[in-house]
């Protein structure tokens, strides 16, 4: 709970805020602390701003973590209501709202329906964020050999997608959520990954020549024999990645050196 209550406080919320406001308070915060706003000749204030980045991008995604593996909680209706049974299987997001009662819902009195459309709309109000970030996610698990070229998939959950072999040359994945995805020899030429979360991502021969991926958190990412050639990593001297426990057996640098 401390820790928790510390991400909160990281991006300067109080706990239990939304997702929306979550996301607003990160970019806030990394247009205020990005790099690019600071002089290139203060070392000091770059390895400062480096470090809040990444404590921000941890808090963000950490919390994101939390509204995404909570759903049943918002989609409970509150336990002081007694809902007909009905009325669940209706206010499903994946069922069509009826413009009128059925047969089946006429013998019903206008009271046990005035209940059901006060669930839907109770339904639809407390479930408009989850719906709104994560209810079209189970359309893209499996999207080996697609052509997503300079697709827009900013602030995207691709999380343990599989992408192998996939054309993203230009696509836009800034700020998105990239966790345990698959994108072995995928195709990421010029591709935006800007602030992009790929922990643990499996990147094996992966194309990511001229990408940007400026303030990338690749965290136990498999960047074995990846291409990064041209990538851009950072400003001068500084890396801007985070790279802790990623594999760089063979990977080609940016500088077109090969890690041993």
């Amino acid at each position: 709970m401390k820790e928790l209550e510390r991400y909160y406080k990281v991006l300067g919320l109080d706990h239990g805020a939304s997702l929306d406001e979550i996301n607003q308070a990160y970019k806030d915060l990394v247009f205020i602390w990005h790099p690019d706003r600071i002089p290139k000749d203060n070392q000091r204030l770059l390895e400062k701003a480096t470090a809040k980045l990444q404590e921000i991008n941890q808090a963000r995604e950490q919390l994101r973590q939390i509204h995404q593996n909570s759903p049943k909680r918002s989609n409970s209706p509150p336990k002081t209501e007694k809902q007909p049974a009905h009325a669940y299987k209706t206010a499903s997001p994946y069922q069509p709202h009826p413009s009128q009662p059925g047969q089946n819902s006429q013998t019903h009195s206008h009271k046990t329906h005035s209940q059901q459309t006060h669930s839907q709309h109770s339904h639809s109000q407390n479930n408009h964020q989850v719906h709104n970030h994560a209810a079209w996610r189970p359309h893209y698990r499996d999207l080996n050999g697609a052509d997503l070229q300079g697709a827009n998939l900013k602030e995207k959950d691709l999380s343990s997608c599989s992408l192998i072999g996939a054309d993203l040359s230009h696509a836009d994945l800034s700020d998105s959520f990239l966790h345990k995805v698959n994108l072995e020899k995928a195709n990421l030429h010029k591709a935006n990954l800007f602030r992009a979360n790929l922990l643990e991502a499996n990147l094996k021969g992966a194309n990511l020549q001229e990408a940007n991926l400026i303030g990338a958190d690749l965290s136990g990412a498999d960047l074995s024999a990846a291409d990064l050639r041209g990538a851009k990593i950072g400003f001068g001297k500084r890396i801007m990645v985070k790279l802790t426990g990623a594999i760089l057996t063979g990977t080609i640098l940016p500088d077109g050196s090969i890690h041993q």
